[in-house]
């Protein structure tokens, strides 16, 4: 089994659909135990955890600077 490949899968699961954004906002482990099955092993549940909050702050920056990127544009 591929871990990245895996993580990679499961992050792209959870930032694709906003339901599983705001489950993933209000628990995270639950929200990815939810997706990995109860029985993952707690240093995988960690490791998606960060790899999803890495693409969540990845994307609100990248957001962010697309606004203000469009203040200049004028």
């Amino acid at each position: 089994m591929d871990i990245k490949a895996e993580l990679e899968k499961l992050v792209q699961s959870i930032v694709s659909d906003p339901a599983k954004i705001e489950s993933f906002k209000k628990d995270p482990v639950s929200a990815v135990k939810k997706i990995l099955g109860d029985t993952a092993a707690s240093d995988l549940v960690e490791q998606a955890v960060a790899a999803v909050k890495a693409k969540l702050a990845a994307d609100d920056v990248s957001g962010i600077v697309g606004k203000l990127g469009g203040l200049f544009q004028k």
